[in-house]
């Protein structure tokens, strides 16, 4: 029994000292419910409560830091076994995800406007890469007959040279090539994560005299649709 309240009367003085439970608990081996029984109506100094809080947030950063990593490193894995799973792609295959890249991303004839050009739109650099392979290695189309036009808001005004020249290394194209602008007004609110550093702006891409093509595209849109049997 005397063990017993020398052990409370030792935890008692440690959390005096500011101690956190489970660092009284390294000290004293007792049921974290008895230490909590022990202590509950013992007060704390405004510096010691600040420290403790401090070390809260500190182990919260930590668990969150380790469980962020044990993602990163689940999502590595993951992402290297699927992209094993893809093996060499045919230059038919490739035709095939040019197609569906268009169907998604590409400007559409409609009823009102059928005599529109090809043009993709994009901020993701791979998609640009991809329907520019696309288009030069699969579909033959002159690099004369590829032009560009960037949409950046204005609050990046003073980073357009950089801008430039990081699509003109994305593309191949000289940066003489990206001269064509459309200023886009900058709104206060904004949900975009890509800012500052980060930001590139939109890539507009235009083949030239392609109305034609895009009709043949829409016309291999409809053929897929047909073999999937959507139709």
């Amino acid at each position: 029994m005397d063990s017993k309240l020398k052990e409370k009367d030792n935890a008692i003085e440690l959390r005096k000292r500011g101690l956190s439970y489970s660092e009284i608990l390294e000290e004293i081996p007792v049921a974290k419910s008895t230490l909590s029984l022990w202590l509950r109506s013992v007060g704390l100094a405004e510096r010691h409560r600040q420290r403790l809080t401090k070390k809260k947030l500190a182990a919260a950063l930590r668990g969150a830091i380790r469980k962020k990593l044990q993602r990163l490193n689940s999502t590595e894995k993951i992402q290297n076994k699927a992209q094993r799973d893809i093996g060499r792609i045919s230059r038919r295959e490739l035709w095939l995800i040019g197609v569906a890249l268009y169907w998604a991303e590409g400007s559409k004839q409609k009823e009102h406007s059928v005599s529109q050009g090809v043009k993709l739109v994009n901020s993701d650099s791979r998609i640009i890469k991809i329907f520019l392979k696309w288009l030069l290695q699969i579909c033959k189309i002159p690099r004369d007959n590829i032009h560009f036009r960037l949409s950046i808001h204005r609050t990046a005004q003073n980073r357009l040279e950089k801008i430039q020249k990081y699509w003109s290394n994305i593309t191949g194209f000289k940066i003489n090539n990206f001269q064509k602008i459309d200023w886009k007004k900058h709104k206060v609110h904004t949900n975009r994560k890509n800012l500052e550093e980060k930001y590139f702006g939109l890539l507009n891409i235009y083949v030239r005299k392609s109305t034609n093509f895009n009709r043949e595209i829409a016309g291999w849109i409809k053929g897929i649709c047909k073999q999937c049997g959507v139709v």
